[in-house]
């Protein structure tokens, strides 16, 4: 076999895309929340009922403290032209403390992302100035039933405690997807993942940072990630650690998305002659061949 063949059969070449059929997505998982703290010693506390819509812990404000040091530090923040959360208090938190603008102040001609001690935070106000949009998103929530810390509240509650977040998306006030005995199976969440994904090309915006939990990630990026070398999936797909962030890029190989190209140029401007060489060698010999 030669190492044409050999890059082919292993998916271990290079491949090229046209930029306009990709975006950038700034994958997160939320903070700490204080379901995460018990859970991780006794897999039974994520039924306990108090854990309902878990909110992050102070350790969990400071890791979302960190990652938005991160990403203004390395320039991420004037990047991103969307934020898309899903609609769950720990992540909700997480998205406008990451990507929200400063400090609030009574008297601003903005709403603001986040009221003070918004979910027992005791956290100041944050504004909506100077940050991209954020949008609250249900196909991103984590595995869906069973789990109170996975329901959500009423969209009008969050409303109230993230007033500049814009919940249009969300079709019903009350959580209708979060069932008490019933849990979503790992190929249902792979499937409302890819769905996700899907979505995601409706979208104008290019780079896209998405707010959401380890389960939804994890099994979502394994749906994904199976045409990738072993490594390259393992590399993606791993669990992620809280208010951990990956970057990747999606490629929409299926012509989903309608985007022009924003950097392509026809050329030819002014027309004139421009046969190439190597095209004119080729219909030469073509014509060699006819008169033969």
């Amino acid at each position: 076999m030669n190492l044409d063949a050999a890059y082919m059969e292993n998916g271990s070449g290079p491949s090229l895309f046209p930029l306009h059929r990709s975006k950038t997505l700034h994958l997160v998982r939320h903070g700490q929340g204080i379901h995460n703290v018990e859970g991780a010693k006794n897999y039974k506390a994520y039924m306990k009922p108090e854990y309902f819509d878990a909110q992050l812990t102070p350790l969990g404000w400071q890791q979302v403290d960190n990652l938005r040091k991160h990403v203004h530090e390395c320039g991420l923040s004037k990047r991103i032209e969307l934020v898309i959360t899903s609609p769950l208090l720990r992540t909700l938190q997480t998205a406008v403390g990451v990507f929200g603008g400063e400090g609030y102040k009574d008297g601003m001609d903005v709403l603001p992302l986040m009221v003070e001690n918004a979910g027992n935070s005791e956290r100041p106000a944050i504004s909506s100035l100077n940050c991209p949009p954020i949008i609250a998103v249900e196909l991103c929530r984590e595995h869906l039933g069973v789990h109170p810390c996975d329901s959500r509240r009423n969209i009008s509650d969050y409303q109230f405690l993230f007033p500049a977040v814009n919940f249009s998306l969300i079709e019903t006030d009350e959580d209708i997807l979060w069932e008490a005995d019933v849990r979503e199976t790992t190929e249902e969440v792979a499937a409302r993942g890819m769905k996700f994904m899907n979505w995601l090309w409706t979208r104008k915006e290019k780079e896209i940072a998405i707010v959401t939990h380890n389960g939804f990630l994890f099994h979502t990026l394994n749906a994904l990630g199976n045409d990738c070398h072993p490594s390259m999936k393992k590399e993606v797909s791993t669990h992620f650690a809280n208010c951990e962030l990956r970057s990747m890029i999606i490629v929409d190989r299926s012509m989903t998305g309608s985007d022009l190209s924003t950097t392509d140029y026809p050329g030819k401007i002014p027309p004139g002659p421009d046969l190439p060489s190597d095209v004119a060698d080729e219909k030469k010999c073509e014509n060699e061949k006819v008169r033969t």
